[in-house]
């Protein structure tokens, strides 16, 4: 087995949950994109496992559907040796009555280290991390954040452009609904990247300015000063009906086209946290063209959450921890 990977000598986490990006500073975003690069270089081994959090206990307590970060996050825990476990809501004791809290402290007596939790109600992350002692990681509350999705973007950028600080970066769609677009927010703005945000003002409310973004209706109007697009999937799940007259006309004018590429930076950076939709948000040869990097996304989420655990765990070899 591989041995783990070391820290960068500046990086110092002191935090023992990652809620989300907007209580942590620049050098503690810094330190979480650098240790990721330490775990990306793992993945190019041959040997990908390492001992790093060997007789841990991870548990992913999903109370929405997901994919790409249920599925990131379980085999991050498997590469660093944790053990790992599901917990599906919908067969559990919740729908006898047990409480959420009830629920978790239970786990937690089973020798949870870590709850990964994804829950639809803002907040709920934070709630478990002032009742229980495991670390627990947010893995999108709501509409409030997703801190491991930013963090991923942030260093899906920082890896393709060199850098995140002097960049102008478009989120373009629904904002109004997308943790993914506050979470996005925070570590942008903190690593010195200028915002733009842009769709429907039905779903870009002005009051995002107050964050020190640039609120913008007309995506064809900005596209040329932005060297960094970020294509937002629309949350029809939490949108209320009407904030746009049809799925066509929202394509036609906040949809990006090759069309709509070729205008813009022949450099542009096209990200998608997924899922896509495709002839919604954006067409099938962008998401599948050379200006996207969606595909990078996935394999640097996996570095991300290799290096939040890590950072989390407070093994000897890691970098100090103390409890918030």
């Amino acid at each position: 087995m591989a041995p783990s990977p070391k820290p960068p000598a500046n990086v110092r986490w002191t935090h023992k949950h990652l809620l989300g990006l907007e209580d942590l500073s620049r050098e503690e975003i810094t330190a979480i994109l650098d240790t990721a690069d330490s775990f990306y270089e793992v993945s190019k081994r041959d040997r990908k496992k390492v001992p790093a959090l060997t007789g841990r206990v991870v548990f992913n307590l999903f109370f929405e559907n997901s994919t790409r970060t249920r599925t990131s996050f379980d085999l991050a825990a498997k590469r660093l040796s944790a053990d790992t476990q599901d917990f599906t809501a919908s067969v559990s004791s919740l729908s006898k009555g047990e409480t959420f809290i009830d629920t978790a402290k239970n786990i937690e007596a089973m020798g949870a280290d870590f709850m990964v939790v994804r829950h639809p109600t803002p907040g709920a992350p934070h709630l478990l991390a002032r009742n229980v002692q495991s670390s627990i990681i947010n893995a999108g509350d709501g509409s409030h954040e997703h801190p491991t999705q930013g963090l991923l973007d942030l260093m899906t950028i920082r890896r393709k452009k060199g850098k995140i600080e002097g960049l102008t970066v478009a989120l373009v769609g629904d904002i109004s609904h997308s943790r993914v677009a506050r979470s996005n927010i925070w570590g942008l703005l903190k690593l010195g990247a200028k915002v733009i945000l842009c769709g429907p003002p039905t779903l870009v409310p002005k009051r995002f300015e107050a964050m020190g973004c640039e609120v913008a209706y007309h995506l064809d109007e900005v596209l040329p000063r932005v060297d960094v697009v970020n294509v937002l999937r629309i949350q029809f799940e939490r949108a209320a009906g009407g904030s746009f007259p049809s799925i066509a006309e929202y394509s036609h004018f906040y949809g990006m086209t090759q069309e709509r590429v070729n205008r813009a930076k022949p450099d542009l950076l096209l990200l998608a946290p997924g899922p896509i939709n495709r002839g919604v948000e954006l067409t099938p040869e962008v998401a599948d063209g050379p200006n996207s990097a969606i595909l990078d996304q996935v394999t640097n989420g996996l570095a991300v959450r290799m290096a939040v655990l890590y950072l989390l765990s407070g093994r000897k070899d890691a970098p100090a921890l103390t409890t918030e």
